[in-house]
């Protein structure tokens, strides 16, 4: 086997779930590294253990990133080669390390990727929906109010939107996206992927709460969200031609808050849309 080259950080994707999907050239880097950076070494071991690597590793997270970045970086710097991993995945999508990336660039140190499994590429490619243009989110904000905040201003997006959520946040995520999005935008829900019980489900944005309600393995695991990109539809067509009707109504004697709140309270519309369809009416007022 040869020998890892010297002073270069790696960037080496590790499995999401199940073991078997990591690569030769992976493990090969991680046998001949002087040291592993893991998000979590006893996270991490299973691996290790696994292919029989056995270098030393040194934990890199939130809560040590920026000491542990400077110890590395001066190890690069004498010439010693790190690998770098997270508990799942490929590294920095959503995880630590990105620090010690920029760091090492700046120093003029070679960084190079081991490609390899991804959550968020490998539910997008089994989504069904669009590929050629997405948008990587991340978790969404914790909050109720940031949430809905996002979502709004996501909603007329025309890309493919691809969220993280934790089990415990699951259910009133999707209740989020299923209070602004229109109802029969779809979404798919990729719970476990690789592992023993991976559930992929494509539903429209209406249905996606009853379904998680329904099934109380689907608030259990890992969980990537996505959502279908706007259409390119006019928010006014979103609405029926009543609840059209009664927003034109309003308007002629509210603003377009009042008047957008008003017309989703009486007409059973929901909010988001009806605001976005009298933003797009307003502006065509003289």
């Amino acid at each position: 086997m040869p020998n890892t080259e010297k002073g270069i950080l790696y960037i080496v994707a590790t499995p999401i779930g199940n073991l078997a999907d990591f690569s030769f050239r992976a493990a090969e880097i991680l046998q001949n590294a002087d040291v592993i950076a893991a998000e979590d070494t006893r996270r991490s071991r299973p691996l290790l253990d696994r292919y029989g690597i056995t270098k030393p590793m040194v934990a890199l997270h939130e809560h040590n990133e920026e000491a542990t970045t400077s110890r590395l970086i001066e190890r690069l710097a004498n010439g010693e080669s790190v690998a770098l991993i997270s508990d799942a995945g490929t590294p920095l999508i959503n995880d630590p390390g990105f620090p010690l990336v920029r760091r090492a660039r700046e120093r003029g140190i070679r960084v190079t990727p081991i490609p390899g499994p991804c959550a968020l590429i490998a539910a997008l490619s089994a989504s069904g929906l669009p590929c050629d243009r997405f948008a990587f989110e991340g978790f969404p904000p914790r909050t109720a109010s940031a949430r809905r905040v996002q979502l709004e201003k996501l909603v007329a997006d025309p890309r493919t939107l691809i969220f993280y959520e934790s089990s415990h946040r699951m259910l009133e995520f999707i209740k989020a996206i299923a209070e602004v999005f229109p109802a029969q935008r779809q979404v798919v829900i990729a719970r476990e992927l690789t592992k023993l019980y991976e559930t992929i489900v494509q539903v429209p944005v209406g249905q996606a709460p009853a379904l998680i309600e329904a099934d109380a393995n689907m608030c259990k695991g890992e969980f990537v969200i996505i959502v279908q990109g706007a259409s390119g539809t006019k928010p006014l067509d979103e609405l029926t031609p009543e609840q059209a009707r009664v927003l034109k109504l309003l308007l002629e004697k509210c603003s377009v808050t009042t008047a957008a709140t008003l017309a989703a309270k009486i007409t059973g519309a929901r909010k988001g849309i009806v605001y976005r369809a009298a933003l797009r009416l307003a502006e065509k007022c003289p």
